[in-house]
């Protein structure tokens, strides 16, 4: 007979990272999505979020009209580095919170997706 511990399945999970509760870093593959999307949108903005016990430091990019993206940067560094170069401005969230044109966006999102599920 096996015996099936209770934490088995949570330690076979974190066989991929290095040391259980490690945070996966920012990726070239989230450099690029974030370089991508900046190009094909206008006005962009980065607001970047700390680093908390549960995520790395990431950014959140948000275009003229509220539409954004989030992901892992590495650090405000890092962030400031990647508007620097694209001439985008950098603010912190924690200082300057979120723009209005994200919330409205998203609620805008929202009321939209209900709208499609009513027959």
């Amino acid at each position: 007979m096996v015996d099936v511990g209770l934490f088995d399945s949570l330690r076979r999970r974190n066989k991929g990272s290095s040391k259980p509760g490690t945070l996966r870093k920012a990726s070239s593959a989230d450099t690029r999505h974030l370089e991508e999307w900046a190009a094909s949108r206008r006005g962009v903005e980065a607001y970047v979020e700390p680093r908390t016990t549960v995520t790395d430091t990431t950014v959140v990019l948000v275009a003229h009209d509220g539409e954004w993206t989030r992901r892992r940067i590495g650090s405000l560094s890092a962030a400031q580095d990647f508007g620097r170069k694209r001439s985008i401005p950098v603010y912190e969230v924690a200082r300057t919170g979120y723009p209005k044109r994200m919330r409205e966006y998203t609620e805008r999102q929202k009321i939209l997706e209900r709208r499609r599920e009513q027959p």
